[in-house]
């Protein structure tokens, strides 16, 4: 009989290039270093970026300066909007910052030879409706004359159209104090309907014979 020879047992863990060899392996005490690659850091939201929610703000303080006609303020605001870091927010802006531009182009380029000239283009906002625009013409017009009837006149009937009916009543008294006369203006002019009712009005377009009536109160007065 052939006798069976025993097979040498193989030591599996001499050997460098065996594939248990690197599962055992410890890093550790290989020498290698294992570098992990950190988890990436979600990336912050543009409600939590400072510049975007500044921008915010100014884009909106810029909207209201806008529909109150405050072109120039309105103006700094949406540049300041522009340069927010959010494209859609600078998109915005800027056709709001473009109407600005046009309103204060247009502005600088209305000049007018005489203060009638300019009460005549103040009364044509007025009649297509632009209230606030209008206003601010015959305020303008009040500080450059003050003695001028009839722009009292102007901003007492804006006054009642706009429900303003104390400073209606204020600015005709001035009106007529100045110029008599325009109380029967007054008495046929639609714009003062809203104010029909009212005795003082009545009053101040009717007087008794031989009266006047008197000044408008002072600032300090009022005050």
């Amino acid at each position: 009989m052939v006798a069976l020879m025993k097979k040498k047992p193989v030591d599996k863990i001499k050997g460098g290039n065996s594939n248990s060899q690197k599962k055992q392996a410890v890093p550790g005490n290989s020498g290698r270093v294992l570098h992990m690659t950190p988890p990436a850091q979600p990336k912050r939201s543009l409600s939590e970026d400072p510049r975007f929610v500044q921008g915010v703000q100014n884009y909106e303080a810029g909207l209201r300066a806008l529909q109150e006609r405050k072109f120039e303020k309105a103006k700094g605001l949406f540049q300041k909007a522009v340069g927010s870091g959010s494209r859609e927010l600078a998109d915005r802006a800027g056709v709001h910052l473009n109407t600005c531009n046009q309103h204060l182009e247009r502005t600088a380029n209305t000049s007018f030879k005489t203060t009638e000239e300019h009460f005549d283009y103040a009364i044509s906002l007025l009649n297509l409706g632009d209230y606030i625009a209008a206003r601010e013409h015959l305020d303008k017009l009040a500080k450059q004359a003050p003695q001028a009837d009839y722009v009292h006149y102007g901003l007492a009937a804006l006054a009642c159209l706009t429900a303003r009916f104390e400073d209606s009543l204020r600015h005709l008294v001035d009106a007529i104090r100045l110029n008599p006369n325009l109380r029967y203006q007054a008495r046929n002019d639609s714009d003062f309907q809203n104010l029909a009712e009212d005795p003082r009005f009545t009053e101040l377009l009717y007087p008794e014979t031989g009266t006047e009536p008197s000044p408008s109160p002072t600032t300090s007065e009022r005050d």
